[in-house]
């Protein structure tokens, strides 16, 4: 089916309908196709259990406790053995009076 811009705005729940009984509709600008509407493919929502045995590997100590370094970096600390860098401070220029 073909439907002109004012048509797939105005009746695009419709057409909408249509599509997911299966229809392609291609919309048109000027007797142009400029789009085309169809049906996304379902997922499949179920997944078998063990679909991916043999193609994954998880390490034996994956939920080990993580190192006290890497620990200071996911909260934002410094680490121990760096020293922090050193800001100067900057004195704000005295304003002079007008006059």
């Amino acid at each position: 089916m073909e439907v002109n811009i004012h048509e797939a705005k105005t009746q695009l729940s419709r057409l909408l309908r249509r599509v997911a009984e299966g229809e392609e509709i291609t919309i048109s600008r000027a007797g142009v196709p400029v789009a085309k509407l169809v049906a996304v493919p379902r997922a499949n929502r179920l997944r078998p259990l063990g679909a991916m045995e043999g193609q994954i590997y998880i390490a034996d100590d994956f939920d080990a406790p993580l190192p006290d370094d890497l620990l200071a970096l996911f909260y934002g600390e410094e680490l121990r053995h760096k020293k922090p860098a050193r800001v100067k401070s900057e004195k704000p220029a005295k304003k002079r009076a007008r006059r």
